[in-house]
């Protein structure tokens, strides 16, 4: 897990400074706090809020986990990744890998949510009917002022949720991506002046 620490946070109460206070009124449980109505539902409920991706790679990743060398979670993970794609068809559903890739040091298939809904549909399914599996629910995030690597760093880390057992990601590769990446830049920028 990253150092949350080395985030800045901008205070949730952005927006509501001069609102009036909240009501100390308990609800008929007893235990909660009535709240005032405004009569408008949160934009939330509509789409993701910023800087969360609204377009085509989806708010967010869920990477589903399996031991690829224990047949039961294995034949767990190909039945529920049939299924998913049965009940789920307008998901997008990627493979379903056997070995590890990417930052995944276990065998895993993702799926990409789109919208608030699917978000609110799939998540609760997948408590569920994961089994044995582990999830790892992340956002995708698009501010344009942190570099990429840092970005998905931090989705992958600090803002990630996980369901079951947590597996140790290789968040090094953020950086080694990055790193190859400029490299090739470099190369490419020494060719064309040449």
């Amino acid at each position: 897990m990253s150092d949350a620490s080395s985030y800045d946070y901008p205070s949730p109460l952005a927006g509501y400074e001069n609102a009036a206070p909240l009501p100390d009124e308990r609800a008929d449980d007893g235990k909660s706090y009535k709240n005032p109505q405004a009569g408008v539902l949160s934009k939330a409920y509509e789409s993701f809020v910023e800087p969360l991706d609204n377009g085509r790679r989806g708010a967010f990743d869920v990477h589903i986990y399996y031991l690829q060398t224990n047949p039961d979670e294995t034949k767990y993970a190909r039945e529920l990744w049939e299924r998913i794609r049965r009940e789920f068809p307008e998901l997008r559903i990627y493979t379903l890998w056997d070995r590890p890739i990417g930052p995944h040091p276990v065998a895993m298939f993702e799926v990409n949510l789109f919208t608030p809904a699917q978000f609110g549909a799939f998540i609760p399914w997948l408590a569920i009917h994961r089994g044995p599996l582990s999830a790892l629910v992340h956002p995708n995030t698009t501010e344009t002022d942190v570099p990429e690597a840092e970005r998905e760093l931090r989705n992958h880390t600090q803002r990630a949720m996980w369901m079951g057992e947590r597996y140790p990601l290789d968040t090094g590769l953020f950086r080694r991506y990055m790193k190859a990446r400029a490299a090739a830049a470099a190369a490419a920028e020494g060719k064309t002046e040449a």
